[in-house]
């Protein structure tokens, strides 16, 4: 038996056609397009460190990258996220060089790298530690005349900070920029920027605290003397030795210049009740409260007791017999021989 010559169906012919055609138009659309030449920055994306490390210095973030490709594969490129990755898993803490080449960046086929820059990446591990680390205000300048700082409280008051340990090893305390007092006569709030390193600024950013300046008034110690002491509800009249009383006092310096008589910011009083006779009693001093002025501090008293003596009133009889004197004896009359002889015959001719 014969066999016939292989024949190709026509239909299988067809479909070979097509494929052919499509090939070559694709190899036009790729090959024969045309070339483009750019530069595009490219992320570094850092996977799987350690969580018990951290990069502590700093390194370029992106690649600058000039490549040649159709121009469509080039405007896809523009919208797609491409980053460099560097994968970490396994480091140890030390140095780490990683190399940038053209196979270390996923392209699409079809684009060609040209260069890279920077052609290493250096990373610095370091084991990574917490620490708690205090503020300290900075300040300089005086408050205004007759005041003083009292307080500064800063909110926070300190700053936990995660980061590489040679870092924090070498930290011991954070600090604000300076603050000006000068001329300060009142309690102010302010927000003021720490004075961070670059190592610091990298790990926590710019950061603001909270700072509260109480000021107040400057005291001196003062001996103030004849303040009159003032008897209150008396039933009657008395008589205070001594008189006046000192004081020791603290006061504010402000007001201590203004005042010509300090004597005037004193008040003394002594309350009388059922006085029966000379009796000590203590003395009570307050200061006046002057506005715009904190109040002035007693220290002592001198001395702490007066002699309070009654004067008694006198009633008028009292004062009419007083004034009349004592009554005086009447002598008897002297009597004559004349008189004597007529005294019995009065006493005959008187009748019965």
């Amino acid at each position: 038996m014969t066999r016939l010559p292989f024949r190709t169906a026509p239909k299988d012919l067809a479909l070979k056609a097509i494929s052919l055609c499509l090939g070559i138009f694709l190899w036009f659309f790729v090959v024969g397009e045309d070339q483009v030449d750019i530069n595009i920055q490219v992320p570094i994306e850092i996977l799987n460190l350690p969580a018990d490390l951290v990069i502590s210095n700093q390194f370029k973030k992106e690649i600058e990258v000039s490549i040649r490709g159709p121009r469509s594969l080039i405007q896809e490129i523009r919208n797609q996220n491409i980053t460099r990755p560097i994968d970490l898993s396994g480091a140890k803490p030390g140095t780490v060089v990683v190399q940038n080449d053209p196979d270390s960046i996923p392209f699409p086929r079809g684009i060609t790298v040209l260069r890279l820059q920077p052609a290493n990446i250096t990373l610095l591990l370091d084991q990574l530690v917490q620490k708690d680390l205090p503020i300290n205000p900075i300040t300089e300048g005086s408050p205004a005349p007759g005041y003083v700082l009292s307080k500064i409280t800063l909110e926070p008051d300190h700053l936990t900070i995660s980061g590489p340990k040679a870092v924090l090893d070498s930290t011991s305390a954070l600090t604000t920029y300076v603050i000006n007092l000068d001329g300060l006569d009142h309690s102010t709030t302010l927000q003021v920027h720490l004075n961070l390193s670059q190592e610091l600024l990298d790990l926590i950013g710019e950061t603001v605290v909270t700072v509260k300046l109480e000021v107040r008034e400057k005291f001196v110690e003062r001996t103030v003397h004849s303040i009159p002491v003032n008897v209150r509800t008396p039933e009657f009249p008395v008589q205070v030795k001594p008189s006046t009383v000192s004081v020791v006092a603290s006061i504010p310096e402000n007001l201590v210049r203004d005042t010509p008589e300090l004597s005037m910011l004193f008040r003394a009083s002594l309350t009388v009740k059922n006085l029966a006779g000379p009796k000590k009693l203590p003395v009570t001093v307050n200061g006046v409260n002057v506005p715009g002025h904190e109040p002035i501090k007693i220290i002592a008293t001198r001395p702490e007791q007066v002699l309070v003596i009654p004067l008694l009133e006198k009633t008028p009889a009292r004062k009419k017999a007083e004034n009349k004197g004592p009554e005086k004896a009447v002598p008897p009359k002297a009597t004559t021989k004349k008189d004597s002889d007529s005294q019995p015959e009065k006493a005959k001719e008187s009748p019965h």
